[in-house]
């Protein structure tokens, strides 16, 4: 079953005509992987989808649901979680604020479920190391784990990363990879822009490629691996 679906989608950002005709299916419960250069309209569709950038034409679906034309508050409410590539940490805020500002149960840090927050530590212990300290004094692998920490305080329907390995040393982006892939684990589901091909290759079930503002390849990535030509 797809829990996302955008279907012809076009995106016009003033005089510029963005996405040209966007078809993007993410499956329940695994981790599709968006690929492509510089420029492709990677961050334009995740922009689309969840809102920020309005669609010109075209539908987006999530469970079924026209998302299309709902502002960004009311897509986060179904469920969906964003992390963009700029990560949006509140810097003069400790980690723990971070979170609590993505926790729409819980209105104080004692409020947070201790359980979700065990299964964050370990996916992320620098989490705990450093929550009480201000999220700007952390570095950038620091700073993209309470990023994403931050998308799954709370249960959510969809996590949506924009190159979390971006600008990161290999050895943090090997952390990185395995903590999304205990995630994964999780059969949590996933839309992952990267250009970095060993984060692709290590998560990926399926991989969508783009090319000029349209998706020019769609498959698994087992097969996108395998087929050098391709």
């Amino acid at each position: 079953m797809n829990l996302l679906e955008l279907r012809g989608v076009h995106t016009h950002v003033g005089a510029y005509h963005i996405l040209h005709g966007v078809d993007l299916t993410v499956p329940a419960g695994e981790v599709t992987m968006l690929l492509g250069r510089n420029g492709a309209g990677k961050t334009s569709t995740l922009r689309t989808l969840m809102g920020l950038w309005t669609a010109s034409s075209g539908r987006v679906t999530f469970k079924g649901e026209d998302i299309t034309p709902m502002s960004t508050p009311d897509i986060a409410s179904r469920g969906i979680a964003y992390v963009p590539e700029t990560m949006g940490i509140f810097g003069e805020l400790s980690v723990a604020e971070n979170l609590l500002l993505a926790a729409r149960s819980a209105k104080r840090l004692a409020d947070l479920d201790d359980t979700r927050l065990d299964w964050l530590f370990r996916l992320f212990p620098a989490l705990k190391t450093f929550w009480h300290h201000p999220a700007g004094k952390l570095s950038g692998g620091q700073k993209q784990m309470v990023a994403i920490a931050r998308a799954l305080v709370e249960p959510r329907e969809l996590l949506v990363i924009d190159e979390p390995s971006k600008g990161l040393a290999p050895a943090i982006v090997g952390n990185l990879i395995s903590a999304l892939r205990e995630l994964k684990a999780t059969q949590t589901t996933v839309l992952l822009v990267e250009q970095n091909f060993r984060v692709a290759a290590e998560l990926g079930d399926s991989v969508a490629v783009m090319d000029d503002g349209r998706v020019v390849h769609h498959g698994a990535m087992a097969a996108l691996i395998e087929d050098a030509s391709l």
